[in-house]
């Protein structure tokens, strides 16, 4: 089994037009040569993305879903000059080529960047690895250094001053997402209003020290050397990324972080191999993080069920897209029973929370 990430063939519905694509690449794009074969990258339930192979060159195609979306979450130029920009401060950005603003080219906008080659974790640590649990946890904690040199990155200084408004971002947080939920809710799916009325209760001011928000940040965003796979080299899936609470991001993150001693169904969930052995908990991922950071973090509770809540938006977002047949793939027509697990997760945590 390689190693390194694999396009596949591409899905049914998400085809794009290889000429087209290739004319448009070799009027913006000096040097390219012969012609592109198109697959398309699996993983993902948001942005599609494809791999071009020329005969020298090896580019990722990036454009928004096909059918419903929110334009915000889906800006394709915010995120192509996220990467050509943040790299500077944060040398883990491929770098971008080019941004479509032309729909009528391939019927959305899309941007074009460098492939970086790598390792990228999925759902369980390969056996080719051969990682003991003492590496399996340096290697966690390598990526939670990662977040914190994120949010360590002069933002003005890399001329991301004006990504995002800081003051007031949880507010608008909660408020947004709980517009979002509503307007994307579909007859089946649950209501969540207790877990929206104690976010709304329980929020904290603001950060005192805001910074650039990922908003996606997890273990099959980054890419490992595939020479030395304990070395993080990229970071992928900017399009969500902003100016605002670090906390609210590393809340984002542990709710995807599925750990060992989490129950059946919610392993079902897991898109990461957080549940390996010497991988941190979802505490100590918070502990370590506030250690490096140099913060006191007194409780997650709040972060964490934010970034469930969070977490459900984006799934029944994807489902509406389902539901309305405005998606054929197959893997979004469970979501909604993950929108309400993700609802019981919350609500335990509400439970036992001192908030």
């Amino acid at each position: 089994m390689a190693l390194t990430d694999q396009s596949t063939r591409i899905r049914d519905g998400e085809e794009l037009n290889a000429t087209v694509i290739d004319q448009y690449l070799k009027a913006h794009i000096p040097g390219l040569t012969g012609e592109p074969r198109i697959s398309q990258f699996p993983g993902g339930a948001s942005n599609l993305t494809y791999l071009l192979e020329y005969p020298d060159k090896e580019f990722v195609l990036r454009r928004p879903p096909f059918g419903h979306k929110a334009k915000s979450a889906h800006d394709m130029g915010r995120e192509y000059r996220i990467l050509n920009q943040l790299n500077a401060g944060f040398p883990y950005c491929p770098k971008a080529y080019v941004h479509c603003t032309d729909e009528s080219v391939i019927g959305a906008e899309f941007y074009v960047m460098e492939r970086v080659n790598g390792i990228i974790l999925r759902s369980d640590m390969p056996a080719e690895l051969n990682f003991s649990a003492e590496q399996t946890r340096e290697l966690c904690k390598s990526f939670i250094d990662k977040m914190v040199e994120l949010h360590n990155v002069d933002y003005k200084a890399v001329g991301l001053g004006d990504l995002g408004k800081p003051e007031g971002y949880v507010q608008r947080q909660i408020s947004g997402w709980s517009d979002r939920y509503e307007k994307a809710l579909t007859p089946d799916a649950p209501l969540w209003e207790p877990v929206k009325a104690w976010l709304r209760d329980k929020m904290p001011a603001d950060h005192h020290k805001p910074s650039i928000v990922h908003n996606d940040y997890r273990f099959d965003n980054v890419i490992l050397n595939p020479n030395n796979p304990m070395q993080i080299i990229g970071v992928l899936d900017w399009e969500l990324t902003t100016l605002g609470d670090p906390l609210m991001d590393l809340g984002n993150t542990l709710a995807y972080w599925i750990e060992a001693a989490d129950p059946a169904p919610v392993q079902l969930m897991r898109r990461q191999p957080s549940n390996a052995p010497g991988m941190l908990t979802r505490q100590q991922f918070a502990d370590y993080y506030a250690e490096r950071a140099g913060i006191e973090i007194k409780s997650i509770d709040f972060y964490y069920t934010y970034g469930l809540f969070r977490l459900a938006g984006i799934v029944q977002q994807i489902y509406y897209r389902y539901f309305h047949g405005q998606t054929q793939d197959k893997r979004f027509a469970q979501f909604v029973h993950m929108n309400k697990l993700l609802e019981q997760m919350s609500l335990q945590v509400i439970n036992k929370s001192q908030l």
